[in-house]
C-alpha cells in the first residue's frame, strides 16, 4: 500500500462524516491518522498533521489537538451528545475542524487505511513487536 495525504473533505467522504466546525478548511490535508480515547497517548505519540479519531467530546480532545497540532478532529460512534457549544467555539477560535461519523473507532480508522491514509509510526504500530 502506498502512503499518501488526505484532504479533509476526502475524509469527510470516505467517513460519510458531518462537519460541525471548520467547513471552510476542507482543503487542509491530513498527513496520518491516530485513533484513541486516551488524551495523555494523543499527546505522547501523535505527530503535527495527523487527525485525531476519537469517542471522547469533551474540551481536553481540543486542547490535546491543539497542542500536536492535529489538523482535525473525527468523533466517531456518532457520539451523542456530541460537543458541547463551549467545545465547538473553542474549536472555531483556534480554528480546529471537528468531524463526527457514525462509524465505529476500528472501522474509521480501517477505512481511511485502506484509502492510503498511514498511521503515526513508520513501522505501522509495530514498534517492539517481535
Amino acid at each position: 500500500m502506498k502512503d499518501c495525504v488526505l484532504t479533509l473533505q476526502q475524509v469527510k467522504d470516505i467517513l460519510k462524516a458531518e462537519v460541525l466546525v471548520g467547513n471552510d478548511q476542507m482543503g487542509r490535508v491530513v498527513t496520518s491518522g491516530f485513533g484513541c480515547d486516551l488524551m495523555s497517548d494523543v499527546l505522547a505519540f501523535a505527530p503535527p498533521g495527523a487527525l485525531l479519531l476519537t469517542g471522547i467530546t469533551n474540551a481536553q480532545v481540543v486542547r490535546a489537538a491543539q497542542m500536536v497540532d492535529a489538523a482535525a478532529v473525527v468523533f466517531v460512534r456518532g457520539k451523542r451528545p456530541l460537543p458541547t457549544e463551549p467545545v465547538l467555539e473553542m474549536a472555531k477560535d483556534i480554528r480546529l475542524p471537528l468531524l463526527t461519523t457514525r462509524y465505529l473507532l476500528y472501522d474509521s480508522c480501517g477505512l481511511l487505511y485502506c484509502a492510503g491514509l498511514k498511521g503515526c509510526t513508520e513501522d505501522g504500530g509495530r514498534q517492539g513487536a517481535e
